[in-house]
């Protein structure tokens, strides 16, 4: 799409969410910074219906301008911005296997060499709060700064990316890790990675060429 606008790649993404599965119905929202704002996918949204126009842009402190209907989470997407200034799209979802791990109020260990590429040796599981409010905000921005993603107890998940593709991939990424990790954990007690191994996987991320790195996607 040569033309497309900043609205329609927030569309796009949301789109491509539900096609992927990692959204039900009106579950779900994601974000893009623009300058010292973000456009946001309003409150209510469906893949069906969701349109480029129907999007709203609100500074990134907040609040939202008198007569606009963000997203319920939009003091969650602001938490991300302010405590990952790399950030440039939010993705949040209530995908399956992401929901699962993170209804046992778990991080997501490294298990698989990909965890080390989300920030650290695990992927972190911010506390339950209720959803749409300050505290939700306010536990995710304590708990993901340093990571592409953090688990959201008992709701979901919340990542970052650099764009809009960048985000998808991390999204995708996380929510095929934690199928692998609940699989694995099924069958038997998965081994971790060891501080030497997780030390190496992160040289190798730091000198990896794959386009996909920021996503944790190496293979």
């Amino acid at each position: 799409m040569p033309d497309a606008t900043p609205a329609d790649a927030v569309v796009e993404l949301y789109r491509a969410l539900a096609r992927h599965r990692m959204n039900h119905g009106s579950s779900g929202n994601v974000s893009l910074r623009q300058g010292d704002d973000m456009l946001i996918t309003p409150t209510g949204a469906t893949e069906e219906s969701l349109s480029a126009e129907e999007l709203v842009r609100l500074p990134l402190a907040g609040p939202p301008l008198p007569g606009t209907a963000p997203s319920s989470e939009w003091e969650m997407h602001a938490a991300v911005y302010a405590a990952c200034p790399e950030a440039n799209c939010v993705v949040h979802t209530h995908a399956d296997h992401c929901t699962a791990l993170a209804s046992l109020g778990e991080p997501l260990p490294a298990f698989h060499y990909m965890v080390v590429g989300f920030g650290g040796r695990e992927v972190p599981c911010a506390p339950y709060r209720t959803f749409g409010t300050p505290a939700l905000a306010e536990a995710v921005r304590d708990t993901i700064p340093g990571y592409k993603a953090c688990l959201l107890a008992n709701h979901g998940m919340i990542c970052h990316g650099k764009d809009p593709a960048t985000a998808l991939a991390t999204a995708l990424r996380l929510e095929t890790l934690a199928r692998q990790y609940l699989l694995a954990r099924a069958a038997g007690r998965p081994a971790l990675l060891d501080d030497e191994q997780i030390r190496q996987a992160r040289d190798r991320y730091r000198t990896y060429g794959s386009p996909y790195r920021q996503a944790g996607a190496a293979s």
